[in-house]
């Protein structure tokens, strides 16, 4: 999730954040959250300022409620950011990132999350550093004076000079420098960059500017004001944020990229050591304060060693250059990858996966009998929770105190005989996954990355979906996959279309920004676990119970739904599962190994499951465990030995210097060339959100090549909005050919112009070659108009359905401004409100008033496009589907208006009075009549939902919260983003559920 926009609530006019990271400050044994800004400042005249913003809070930052100013620094000549390793402490590839803070006057140390995002970050750093020039004149930071604390200021460190000696803090790796060549073929280009002490670092340099009688800035009674004048925000809610802070920020939520293609070949792979240079040139030594801070770690934290940071090749060699591999170099690595069976040879690793729903419950027993009970100790742990915690807090701030708490119970019940090092944390909402290794094998995991996917209502909430770790382990790449999918027995499709979500959107990005992210499938091994809900069908719950008590394990699995689906290849094609010889882990007695004796006595199932996919793995084991009773679901484990690509250094050696000396020979010698399957592409009947994919075949000729689909002149883009290649850059061997797929995918930011004409399905696309020529493709075809993305009073004037009008008077009333119906202009008798959002709306009251958990729960996407299409056409008589794909159809008409229920215009004098009934009525009265009718018309039917609380289990919070940000929208073309305009949003819609017209 992007927090900058809750920093971005809480700045001045004039001053923008550029990028935020979650991170870890780090004082002796304390450890406390803080969101960190980097704020840039453009005066009117003179060159940019930036500044490091440092808050406090208490869940995920998602408006400026959330977060309480700590800390500024700011980035001036003596501004210094460098990467640290604590001595004593485990270094692996992959771990966190610890970074040191300097200034003239204080020092900070912060951990931030390993993975491309603290990449950028860093990488922005590094640019906002004011460099060496004398000629540019020293930052005076001004602007921060506002923020100045009014009380007195606290003690200051002892002023940090440019020659300090390094033997005083931790060992440290400066970023950058150095040209480092791995085993496995990545090289560092050269950086001329001023180095200082055996170390360079982000900006360092020795003169002081205006900035250097800055002193580190704390919040005391209160800020002064920040930003229009807000004054009021001062210090808010600064004493429970601060109280809050303590916890632990391991990837607490939802991260989520748009990016789109495939990997041809995996390139980023690490020498074992990990480091560029020589690390003892830059380590320093430990005082006997910092020996003494560790010797007094808890347990859990020692099994939390994993902190490190030092430069490695996998993770910060492009953080300041950014640069592109070579066309040499990237030859060179795919060689590699091609003749890696030359030089590896296969060794057996023991691994352990585990996956336990707990239903939203604390520890309560030790987890000993699941994780270490009766096996050898694990080389790698892969651990997974779902249900974490089952709050409404949860689910809306991500935010959780359980996270910690089953860390640590999971860090006490590793096998005894072994020291294990935590290598990844990822949580979204109550989905966690765990990856611990041996320290042994600490050094040979590289490259680890997590993400996130939710696949909750309208594709985004995350109390459904998966999360994933990949990682390379010595040669082989591994992805780990923890998901939950839908629940009840009826819903095998929608389990279905999640799999299918989390395999298409989860994508980790490379350490090489040039190259295209690696999914799921591109990995050597696929280790999937999870509760995927799969249920028992066509069997009564007493006949279920029988054959268990008859241990008829074989004939109840006939039924079980996951089998069904593999056999009909809708899911996990191409994944193994193990025999099923225990009994369904899922419904319990919560504390007990009795059925479920609620109401709904739910019959049993075999939710928990383990499945793999991948070469040299064999299952040793795959069981229940009765023993933990916390949970109304069973933990399940699986062992297993998976074989490991590793490298023989010798062997190594001389398949490179056979791939450098062959392409000494063929380098340069010619142009390269391609030939193309297809050159003109035409997508026909084009639907709203409904993708459509045409590809072609790339076929490369005698020399290596590099392709990328490159900017038109005067484009921001390589293509249309609605238009993505895949993958849209990549690199061909000779003799080799690669498959590009053309997606075409309208959605609510295209669907408008292409109604109403202003935009079509054209558009040219050029393939440009490294070193060659240029390849134009054509894409054409027609769009079918749809009433999602079309404006309300175009709808309302449209007394047919939109497919059978013609296409010039879709477009008349497309482009028919707003304030024609107020005009006096009656083109003809309109409807009161668009009879597609009615039919929408009555389908839902006529069977749905007492569906529970409408709106929170998402549905199928075939049968939203079952919906759409019987809109378009007419065709009420013919709609059939599922409440909540009907619910998630209406919230996605409301989303894709243009022009929103209640209109840019009247937005901020909504807020404005948003706690005064009267007030807002009057507001509303303004509106323009079919909005008018639209807004009365989807309140009366709110209230009516809430008539039937106690079936649905609505209540006007939760109400308010789904329709405040689909009803109010900001401005189109607002600079200001100001996400607590949010909550003032939901008051409004409060305002209504709450009051009787």
């Amino acid at each position: 999730m992007d927090q900058s926009v809750a920093i971005q609530e809480t700045l001045a006019e004039g001053e923008y954040c550029v990028l935020a990271v979650q991170g870890v400050l780090c004082e002796g044994d304390s450890r406390q959250s803080r969101l960190l800004g980097l704020v840039r400042h453009r005066p009117r005249h003179g060159s940019q300022e930036h500044a490091l913003f440092l808050y406090t809070h208490r869940r995920m930052a998602i408006t400026g409620d959330d977060v309480s100013l700590d800390q500024i620094v700011p980035v001036s000549r003596d501004f210094t950011l460098e990467e640290v390793s604590p001595d004593g402490e485990l270094y692996i590839l992959g771990s966190d990132v610890t970074v040191q803070l300097d200034t003239a006057e204080f020092r900070l140390v912060l951990q931030l999350p390993f993975g491309s995002h603290t990449r950028m970050f860093l990488h922005e750093v590094a640019r906002a550093c004011p460099g060496f020039d004398p000629a540019t004149p020293d930052p005076e930071f001004l602007w921060l004076s506002r923020y100045r604390c009014t009380g007195p200021e606290p003690e200051q460190p002892q002023p940090l000079g440019w020659d300090a000696a390094p033997e005083t803090g931790p060992r440290r790796s400066g970023i950058g420098g150095g040209r480092y060549p791995s085993r496995n073929g990545r090289w560092r280009l050269e950086e001329a960059r001023p180095r200082g002490r055996a170390h360079v670092c982000l900006g360092a340099g020795p003169r002081r500017g205006a900035a250097s009688d800055w002193r580190r800035w704390r919040a005391g009674a209160g800020r002064p004001g920040a930003g229009r004048g807000d004054a009021g925000r001062c210090g808010r809610r600064d004493e429970e944020l601060r109280e809050a802070g303590r916890e632990m920020s391991a990837a607490a939520g939802s991260r989520e990229r748009d990016c789109a293609g495939v990997s041809d070949f995996d390139d980023s792979r690490s020498d074992k050591k990990g480091l560029l240079g020589d690390p003892a040139s830059s380590w320093g030594q430990d005082t006997p304060d910092s020996l003494l801070t560790r010797q007094n770690k808890s347990k859990s934290e020692i099994t939390d060693m994993v902190r490190s940071s030092t430069i490695t090749v996998t993770d910060k060699a492009h953080i300041l250059s950014m640069q592109k591999f070579g066309l040499r170099d990237t030859i060179v690595k795919s060689r590699l990858v091609q003749e890696e069976e030359d030089y590896t040879y296969i060794q057996n690793f023991r691994f352990f996966v585990g996956t336990y729903n707990v239903n939203g419950q604390s520890p309560k027993e030790g987890l000993q009998p699941w994780l270490s009970h009766g096996i050898q100790a694990p080389d790698v742990y892969c651990v997974g929770f779902q249900e974490l915690d089952l709050s409404k807090e949860a689910f809306f701030f991500h935010d959780t105190p359980k996270e910690e708490e089953w860390f640590k119970a999971v860090s006490e019940g590793l096998h005894p005989d072994a020291k294990y090092a935590k290598v990844k944390l990822i949580r979204l909402v109550g989905i966690m996954l765990l990856l611990y290794v041996k320290q042994e094998h600490a050094a040979h995991i590289s490259e680890v990355e997590a993400e996130t996917v939710g696949t909750g209502i309208m594709g985004r909430m995350g109390n459904k979906g998966g999360v994933a770790i990949r990682f390379q382990f010595h040669n082989t790449s591994i992805c780990v996959v923890n998901s939950h999918l839908a629940a009840h027995t009826e819903e095998y499709e929608r389990r279905n279309q999640d799999y299918k979500d989390i395999c298409s959107r989860m994508q980790f990005c490379q350490v090489d920004p040039s190259l295209p992210p690696l999914t799921i499938s591109k990995h050597d091994v696929i280790l999937w676990l999870g509760d995927l809900n799969y249920r028992i069908e066509e069997l009564d719950v007493e006949t279920v119970k029988k054959l268990i008590e008859e241990k008829a394990f074989q004939t109840l699995y006939a039924y079980d739904q996951l089998k069904t689906q593999v056999a009909a290849k809708a899911v996990f094609e191409g994944f193994t599962e193990g025999e099923l010889t225990f009994q369904p882990t899922y419904k319990y007695d919560t504390g007990s190994d009795d059925w479920d004796t609620s109401e709904k006595c739910r019959a049993p199932a075999w939710c928990d499951r383990v499945l793999w996919k991948g070469k040299n793995i064999t299952q040793l084991s795959y069981q229940s465990h009765m023993a933990l009773k916390t949970s109304d679901h069973k933990p399940v484990s699986s062992v297993f030995d998976i074989g490991v690509k590793v490298v023989n250094e010798e062997r190594y050696r001389k398949t490179l210097e056979e791939i450098v000396r062959s392409l000494d020979k063929m380098e340069n010698a010619n142009i390269p060339s391609v030939s193309l399957s297809k050159r003109e592409f035409c997508f026909q009947n084009v639907k709203y959100m409904q993708l459509q994919v045409q590809s072609f075949t790339i076929h490369n000729g005698q020399v290596p090549c590099q392709f990328e689909f490159i900017n038109k002149p005067d484009e921001a883009s390589y293509c249309k909005k609605w238009l993505n290649a895949n993958p849209s850059r990549g690199f061909l061997l000779p003799d080799s050919a690669i498959e590009i797929e053309l997606e075409l995918f309208v959605n609510k930011t295209t669907a408008t112009k292409l109604n109403s004409g202003e935009d079509k399905i054209e558009d040219i696309l050029v393939l440009h070659l490294d070193r060659g020529k240029d390849y134009f493709l054509s894409v054409s075809g027609n769009y079918l108009p749809s009433c999602f993305g079309s404006p309300i009073h175009t709808l309302c004037y449209m007394r047919e359905p939109i497919l059978d009008l013609p296409l010039e008077t879709i477009r008349e009333l497309t482009l028919m401004p707003l304030q024609t119906e107020d005009d006096g202009i009656q083109l003809e008798n309109p409807l009161g409100i668009p009879k597609e959002l009615w039919m929408m709306v009555d389908y839902l009251y006529q069977n749905a008033v007492q569906q529970e958990d409408l709106f929170q729960q998402p549905g199928l996407r075939s049968e939203f496009e079952h919906i759409r299409d019987c809109l378009d056409t007419g065709m009420i008589e013919t709609l059939s589907a599922s409440n909540h794909s009907v619910a998630e159809a209406l919230l996605l008409f409301l989303e894709s208006l243009p022009e929103p229920v209640i209109c840019f215009s009247t937005y901020h004098n909504c807020l404005e009075c948003s706690g005064n009934y009267t007030a807002s009525k009057q507001v509303i009265s303004t509106l323009p009549t079919f909005h008018q009718n639209v807004f009365n018309y989807l309140m009366a039917f709110l209230r009516e939902l809430l008539k039937k609380s106690a079936k649905n289990h609505l209540d006007e919070n939760i109400l308010a919260s789904i329709f405040g940000s689909l009803l109010l929208r900001n401005p189109a073309g607002h600079q200001k983003l100001d996400m607590a305009e949010k909550k003032k949003a939901q008051e409004f819609i409060h305002l209504f559920l709450c009051n009787s017209p």
